[in-house]
């Protein structure tokens, strides 16, 4: 099923065979017609023959062996589950390889720059070349748009906040106290730079302390829709370059991912938390502050961290342990489990 135009442009092309094995990296499959024509992109299920479609996951093998689709990317492993007729464009990278194969079909939108009159765009702010501000938005004094930057509807971009090039504001999100660098994508609603969850607690309450930090965000970040990074207490929150952040993601203030961190949806990161570079944190996995995250370590969904992750490890469970002493302490507990219903039977 092709994508509803009323909603994404219609594909670029058409494309032959070897035009988008090229773009993507693959090699042709024996016997394929590098001169066969493909005019987009589809499922496995839903893709005909003059479509190019993807495998690189084994549910989905008996697709693979019936799908209609003109050409599918896949490993050379299940080259031979391939359906009769269908070309194989082979690649050691198949999900990477049809990033690169939709990209060639439906390259990202160029909006058109200008202002829209009603966007409130303070006198002091600095606006790069080709910048579009849509209906709505607030670019606060001082602020520093890159160029190529798009602010979409009703975003507010506030005082002193700097942009690099080619950023896009999601329709309804807020940025402050915030540097970011080129590229980096805010998706709708998302809240960057606000207050963190700082007080101090005596007889007569609460008392708020000032947070005095900003957000520092390196290049081609994205943060996805009502996701909420906190600015630092007195130091900063700093998000590395590369990372990426689902939606309804929580960093507390004084946080620090390093370089292409993966935060899944729902993901909660206490302040002054340390995550090293390409760490991967599962869906609605929590954080307690002020404990490390080495360096390509994974925490799984719904997992409690309460203490310190070495480099390279895998964490599960609530409290977070290493993988195996969970599933170890899991299989212990059936068995008692199984145990108990034999005695009480």
């Amino acid at each position: 099923m092709a994508p509803d135009p009323r909603f994404h442009p219609r594909p670029r092309g058409p494309f032959t065979l070897a035009e988008v094995a090229a773009a993507c990296g693959a090699r042709l499959g024996e016997g394929a017609e590098a001169s066969r024509i493909l005019s987009g992109v589809a499922s496995l299920e839903a893709a005909g023959p003059h479509e190019v479609s993807f495998f690189d996951n084994p549910r989905y093998l008996e697709a693979l062996s019936e799908t209609r689709a003109g050409a599918v990317i896949v490993s050379s492993k299940h080259v031979a589950r391939v359906a009769s007729g269908c070309a194989a464009l082979i690649s050691g990278t198949p999900h990477l390889a049809w990033a690169r194969a939709v990209t060639l079909f439906f390259p990202p939108p160029q909006p058109a720059p200008g202002i829209d009159p009603t966007a409130i765009v303070a006198p002091s702010a600095l606006l790069g070349a080709g910048v579009r501000i849509e209906a709505g938005a607030v670019i606060g004094e001082r602020a520093a748009i890159g160029a190529g930057c798009v602010i979409e509807a009703n975003a507010v971009v506030g005082p002193g906040v700097v942009l690099g090039r080619d950023c896009r504001i999601g329709p309804g999100a807020s940025v402050a106290c915030t540097i970011a660098g080129d590229r980096v994508v805010v998706q709708a609603g998302a809240r960057i730079g606000q207050d963190g969850f700082g007080f101090a607690s005596g007889p007569e309450g609460h008392i708020s302390i000032p947070q005095l930090g900003r957000v520092l965000i390196g290049d081609d970040v994205e943060i996805g829709a009502n996701t909420t990074i906190d600015r630092g207490s007195v130091g900063d929150t700093v998000i590395g370059s590369g990372c990426r952040m689902d939606n309804l993601v929580q960093i507390g203030h004084n946080a620090r991912l390093g370089r292409g961190c993966i935060l899944v949806a729902q993901v909660g990161i206490a302040g002054s938390v340390k995550v090293g570079d390409f760490a991967v944190v599962a869906g609605q996995a929590g954080i307690v502050g002020h404990v490390s995250i080495g360096r390509g370590a994974r925490i799984g969904a719904q997992s409690g961290v309460m203490t310190d992750i070495p480099s390279g490890e895998t964490w599960v469970g609530s409290p977070a342990r290493p993988a195996v002493q969970t599933l170890r302490a899991v299989a212990v507990l059936e068995r008692l489990a199984r145990e108990t219903r034999r005695t009480d039977t």
